[in-house]
């Protein structure tokens, strides 16, 4: 089954790989059947030394063709394989400035996950894998501002909401393309379910609820060509929301998992297929009944982004909770809400991204007189979302910005707390594929809540975000049709928020 490999060319270099390709050591030899890097490269986590390095080999007929429908099936064993990586400062690999061997073994699905230390700060390296003799396309990555550095700018892109049967990846072929420091996803990578109609393409299977099954499903999407393009572009910023395990759930409770313990079963597999797929540092003692994936990362004296877990800690709160209760409800959990509040405090960046998966502002849902609020949102946790804002007042932070996803339609919103002083801006992305909301909802959504100040649910796409110290610019993009696999995409609105003055402006 492990025969000769397809050699492919680099993405980022488009070189002859053997041609440029070191001698490493010994490295155990492996042939395979097909290309074993068909999921790419990808990197995140970046600091001002070092970043995370991401592959997953796939051996023949263990991950679905992206191009026809498959039954989940149990992949065969593999052994171990040692693969081996390098970093470089140009892309012709003329100058390597650091290269290892890691073993991948079928405990972690065969993934890499490669923790890269002593590099320079904010500047672009290459990086590729060898795995027998089997090469990897190119992955580009940047390394962050040194801590204390007054970087004068910064780009980065937010996406989410992705799911693979209502729509094509073009706008990360756009997203590829463009001129960043940075990627932020903000959950929803993979959909554990198919709904919707006029599907352009399947997930082939039911729902899964296994490890091996998640696998399956990751390896799905990210066998799309324009998702790879964009990993390997970029550094990313990942945290999940929902659909990652199974939709609506929280902590530990899923509305559609009755047996606790069954429902924590599946969500350990998911929580470890997630891990499997992501460019997240390597963990030293892996244990997915639980895995804490909030953080705090700088990016030089300009800005700093804090990446929030509002599913694994939240408390299942009843449907109609009374006001007396609403105060011991959390979305974070105490200890992230602990942290949150600390990190507030401490840092020093003139802007401050909180990013999150949904909506943080208020978000009406009734026509007329009455309120009705998503018992799946910050709405239903009211008391949680006051405590995060009270963090951000009281560290007084002239620019925080939160940005968030999930809901399928780009919204441009002022943050305000319960006696209406105006906190933060924030904006949220539309889905990359994923189906909007009724025209009906969207419309209501608009006429009851004036905090929202822009709203747009007929697009789809992903939203920039051009940091200076002066202002932070935004600028959402639309692919022209998600059901097209040549769609082009292109800027349909932009706002700015400046320093010291939160509210949106639109340009």
């Amino acid at each position: 089954m492990i025969r000769q490999p397809n050699r492919r060319h680099f993405l980022a270099s488009g070189l002859a790989a053997a041609a440029v390709w070191p001698m490493l050591g010994s490295v155990r030899a492996a042939q395979f059947e097909t290309d074993p890097f068909a999921l790419g490269v990808a990197s995140g986590c970046p600091t001002p030394h070092g970043v995370v390095l991401w592959t997953r080999l796939i051996f023949a007929g263990a991950a679905p063709s992206p191009a026809d429908a498959f039954s989940f099936a149990p992949a065969p064993h593999y052994p171990p394989i040692d693969v081996a990586w390098e970093i470089a400062a140009d892309e012709g690999f003329a100058h390597v400035v650091q290269s290892g061997i890691v073993t991948a073994d079928e405990t972690l699905a065969h993934s890499v996950h490669v923790q890269v230390e002593r590099l320079e700060p904010d500047r672009w390296y290459f990086y590729r894998f060898r795995a027998g003799d089997a090469l990897s396309p190119v992955g580009r990555t940047r390394t962050a501002p040194a801590a204390g550095a007054e970087n004068g700018r910064f780009s980065f892109a937010f996406a989410a909401c992705q799911q693979y049967e209502q729509g094509w990846y073009s706008a990360y072929r756009d997203m590829a393309g463009r001129d960043l420091d940075l990627v932020v996803h903000l959950g929803d990578y993979i959909y554990e379910k198919s709904y919707g109609a006029e599907h352009v393409r399947s997930h082939g299977t039911g729902a899964p609820s296994l490890l091996f099954e998640y696998r399956d499903r990751y390896a799905l999407y990210k066998s799309d060509p324009d998702l790879m393009a964009a990993h390997a572009a970029y550094p990313w910023l990942v945290t999940w929301d929902d659909h990652e395990v199974v939709d609506n759930y929280g902590q530990d409770a899923s509305p559609t998992d009755r047996h606790p313990e069954a429902f924590l079963r599946r969500r350990a597999a998911a929580y470890q297929a997630w891990y499997e797929h992501m460019p997240v540092p390597p963990l030293a003692a892996p244990s997915f009944e639980a895995l804490r994936i909030y953080g705090h990362h700088r990016f030089g004296s300009l800005l700093d982004v804090t990446l929030l877990d509002t599913r694994q800690y939240r408390d299942p709160a009843p449907e109609a909770p009374q006001p007396a209760e609403m105060s011991r409800y959390t979305m974070l959990g105490a200890e992230q809400e602990a942290w949150f509040d600390r990190i507030m405090q401490e840092s020093q960046a003139k802007w401050s991204i909180i990013g999150q998966p949904t909506l943080l502002s208020a978000r009406d849902l009734e026509l007329g007189p009455g309120t009705r609020y998503s018992a799946d949102g910050w709405d239903h946790f009211r008391s949680a979302r006051g405590r995060l804002l009270s963090s951000l007042r009281g560290a007084e932070r002239a620019n925080p910005v939160v940005i968030g996803g999930d809901l399928h339609c780009f919204y441009a919103a002022d943050v305000k707390a319960e006696d209406q002083t105006l906190v933060a801006s924030e904006f949220v992305t539309g889905s990359i594929t994923s189906n909007a909301p009724s025209a009906n909802a969207f419309e209501t959504v608009m006429a009851e809540n004036p905090h929202i100040r822009f709203g747009e649910a007929r697009k789809h796409g992903y939203a920039l975000m051009h940091v200076a110290p002066d202002q932070a610019r935004v600028e959402l993009v639309a692919v022209s049709d998600r059901k097209d696999p040549a769609a082009n995409a292109a800027k349909f609105q932009e706002f700015v928020v400046l320093d010291g003055m939160p509210g949106v402006n639109r340009v």
